[in-house]
């Protein structure tokens, strides 16, 4: 990825648009299907209280925790505060340049601006996924979703291979930058619950 200035520029208002939906998913919706296939409000939830930790992690180049997602059950009465504590330390932890240099270890050895290509994405597609599955607006900027499309359009073929992205969905070019990169990332821009 040539051009970095558009991922570390998304890092924060993704962080927000995010934040502001974690903290507006209503108590009642967390057995609501998402748009993540066999995931209901409450397993991306969990799912996202397992990742981000170890990206930030990773990011900060420390050791990760150890245990599987599967093994955890992280959703507890405070969840909206914790999944919102973390994202915050994330996007702090790519706020520093040495973060988007070098490699950094997550399962694998690779170049460090990946890692923050996968947290801009993270931000973006999750925060999508639990504001439609909610009911919840997801204000996600042209310049954040644009990021997000670009870095897609470099990885979204690898992660199709090994199952983290579902087929691309067809939006057309006239389509707004985030349905865009929903369309990248396999996910029916059009999705209601």
């Amino acid at each position: 990825m040539s051009d970095l200035f558009p991922l570390r520029r998304a890092v924060d208002p993704a962080a927000r648009a995010f934040v502001d939906v974690v903290k507006a998913v209503p108590a009642t919706t967390l057995d609501a299907p998402t748009p993540c296939a066999d995931f209901a409000v409450r397993d991306l939830v969990n799912h996202l209280l397992y990742w981000l930790p170890l990206l930030r992690a990773a990011v900060c180049r420390q050791p990760p925790a150890t245990g599987g997602e599967r093994d955890a059950d992280l959703v507890t009465p405070e969840w909206q505060a914790d999944l919102c504590a973390e994202a915050e330390s994330l996007a702090e932890a790519l706020r520093s340049p040495s973060a988007w240099e070098g490699t950094a270890v997550f399962g694998a050895e690779l170049p460090a601006h990946q890692l923050g290509a996968m947290v801009v994405t993270e931000f973006v597609l999750h925060g999508w996924d639990l504001a439609v599955a909610t009911g919840v607006d997801f204000r996600c900027g042209d310049a954040e979703a644009r990021a997000v499309e670009l870095a897609l359009r470099e990885f979204a073929p690898r992660g199709r291979s090994h199952g983290i992205f579902g087929p691309e969905v067809s939006v057309s070019d006239n389509g707004v930058p985030l349905e865009r990169a929903l369309g990248l990332s396999g996910r029916d821009p059009a999705w209601s619950r």
